[in-house]
C-alpha cells in the first residue's frame, strides 16, 4: 500500500492497447493496467465505461481515495482540442468525432480531468524525464498503429493555432497514392504505420501470420537480407518525411518510439542516412536521431505532466 503521496490517473489510449496507472509528481509509475482498446473500437461508450471502471479499480486495488489524486490525465491518438477537452477525431478509432471527454470523464470520476493528443504527452515525458532531456528544440515521433508526432519549440510544448500541430505522420510522401483515414493522400502513416508493414511483410513473406517482432528478430539476430532490406525501406521513407522537418524546424534532437522503433538498428541507420543525404547542410549538422527511452511508461507520465501543467502544480 502507498501511504503518504499524491498521484496523478494517467491514461494513455493507443490505437491497439490503452495503459492506466498511478504516477508521482517525480515521473515514477506505480501500478498498470491495460486495456485491448480493439476490443471496444466500434463502441466509444462501452470504451468510457471501461475505462471508467478501470479507473476505479485500480483505485480500490491500491487503496488510493480520490482526495489522493491531483487529477486524471488522458492521452488519445488524433487531433484533440486542448483548451476545451474535445476529442476532435481519431483518425485510427472510429466514432469519436466531437467528443467532449473532459466533461464526461471529470462528470463520471469526480476529479479534474485533461486531455491532449498522446505524443504530446509522450513528448513531455521524454523532454523531463528521457531522451530530451537538457534539449530545448525537440520533434519527438512515435511508429505504432498511426504515426504520429509531438513538439517542443524553444523550451515549450507547442500545440499549434488550433491545438493540431506535429502530426508528422500525415505528411504526404508522394502526390498520388492511398488514402489516409485522416483523409488525405498518399501521408507517411500508410506506408510506415504498422499494417503498412505487416502487408509489405506478407507479400515478400508469403507468411499470413507475420509480426513485426518476427520481422526485427529476423533483421537483428538472423541477418535475413528480406528483412533487413525492409526494414531499410521504412526508414528511408520516414528519413524523407524528418528532412523535411529538419530544414522546417531545426530541431537539435529528433526521438523516435512506439512498436516499430524497436526494429533498431537498421531502421535507424536508414533514417539518419537519409536525413543527412536530404536535408539542408545546416540543418542536419546539428541535429541528433535517437531512440526513446521511456518506452510503455511514456504516456502515463506525460498524463502527469500535463495534470501538473493544468493544475500548475510544483512538486
Amino acid at each position: 500500500m502507498l501511504i503518504m503521496k499524491k498521484f496523478v490517473l494517467g491514461i494513455d489510449i493507443g490505437g491497439t492497447k490503452t495503459k492506466i496507472g498511478l504516477v508521482s509528481l517525480s515521473g515514477k509509475v506505480f501500478y498498470r493496467t491495460y486495456l485491448s482498446t480493439r476490443s471496444y473500437v466500434l463502441r466509444r461508450e462501452r470504451l468510457i465505461t471501461a475505462l471508467v471502471k478501470s479507473g476505479e479499480q485500480l483505485l480500490r486495488d491500491t487503496n488510493i481515495t480520490r482526495k489522493d489524486i491531483y487529477g486524471l490525465g488522458i492521452g488519445l491518438p488524433g487531433p484533440i482540442n486542448y483548451a476545451q477537452g474535445i476529442v476532435n477525431f481519431l483518425p485510427n478509432i472510429p466514432h469519436w468525432k466531437n467528443t467532449p471527454l473532459k466533461r464526461i470523464m471529470q462528470k463520471k470520476l469526480r476529479i479534474p480531468t485533461f486531455i491532449d493528443n498522446d505524443v504530446n504527452l509522450i513528448t513531455l515525458a521524454e523532454w523531463k524525464f528521457g531522451a530530451g532531456k537538457g534539449a530545448k528544440n525537440i520533434l519527438c515521433m512515435t511508429l505504432g498503429t498511426g504515426v504520429g508526432g509531438g513538439l517542443i519549440i524553444d523550451g515549450n510544448i507547442y500545440r499549434g493555432a488550433n491545438f493540431s500541430a506535429g502530426e508528422v505522420g500525415h505528411i504526404p510522401l508522394n502526390e498520388s497514392g492511398p488514402r489516409c483515414n485522416c483523409g488525405g493522400i498518399a501521408c507517411l502513416e500508410r506506408y510506415v504505420g504498422n499494417n503498412a508493414i505487416i502487408n509489405l511483410a506478407k507479400r515478400i513473406f508469403g507468411k499470413e501470420n507475420i509480426t513485426l517482432e518476427e520481422l526485427s528478430a529476423r533483421a537483428n539476430r538472423e541477418k535475413d537480407k528480406r528483412a533487413i532490406s525492409l526494414w531499410r525501406e521504412v526508414g528511408r521513407k520516414v528519413g524523407i518525411a524528418l528532412a523535411g522537418v529538419v530544414n522546417v524546424l531545426n530541431p537539435e534532437r529528433i526521438i523516435i518510439g512506439g512498436g516499430v522503433a524497436n526494429a533498431g538498428k537498421y531502421l535507424f541507420e536508414s533514417v539518419r542516412a537519409t536525413v543527412r543525404q536530404r536535408a539542408m547542410p545546416t540543418q542536419r549538422a546539428v541535429v541528433k536521431i535517437t531512440p526513446a527511452k521511456l518506452a510503455d511508461d511514456a504516456g502515463l507520465i506525460g498524463a502527469m505532466l500535463l495534470v501538473k501543467e493544468g493544475l500548475r502544480l510544483k512538486e
